[in-house]
């Protein structure tokens, strides 16, 4: 059993049952970290994800990182961002068999998104049936205007892997 807690700095933390902390997790973002507020996984314990201050959604992949909890190449990737809801999500849940993320936030929304992509499904309360089976365009909330943003491998911190051909030299004499 691994316990997961999200907190005022944006990190998640994973912590083994007897309180050692086994991994910490930061957004990346381009924007500044803040409080995380809502946490939640997968019943497989694949994907995990995480609701901010702010009304984002991340999700992360967390699969191979339980699979050998002493093997510290195991990564947790974050997968995708994405913006739900204009204030706090307050509350968030995986329905695994439609493959739907649900989030409630304190604007009084229940919002109803894809999971794999971030894409918007709709509300609880609209007039229309959801349809989950294809979507067919792309279309956002009213308060939300930006779309889903896919985190890809690139983005990790990136180590320099070529020397300059020309260092900077410190000459006294000049």
């Amino acid at each position: 059993p691994v316990l997961a807690s999200a907190h005022e700095n944006g990190c998640i933390y994973l912590w083994s049952i007897q309180g050692n902390l086994l991994k910490e997790i930061l957004p990346f973002s381009k924007y500044p970290s803040v409080p995380l507020t809502a946490l939640c996984t997968d019943i497989s314990t694949k994907m995990l994800l995480a609701g901010s201050k702010e009304g984002h959604i991340m999700r992360w992949s967390i699969g191979s990182f339980f699979e050998d909890l002493q093997n510290s190449k195991n990564q947790i990737k974050e997968e995708l961002c994405w913006r739900a809801h204009s204030t706090k999500v307050v509350d968030l849940f995986h329905e695994e068999e439609k493959n739907v993320v649900v989030t409630a936030s304190t604007d009084g929304s229940v919002r109803l998104w894809h999971a794999t992509n971030g894409y918007y499904l709709g509300y609880f309360g609209q007039p229309r049936k959801f349809e989950l089976s294809e979507i067919s365009q792309l279309i956002l909330p009213c308060d939300v205007n930006k779309f889903p943003t896919i985190i890809k491998e690139e983005h990790k911190y990136k180590e320099k892997k070529k020397k300059s051909e020309y260092p900077l030299v410190l000459d006294r004499e000049k």
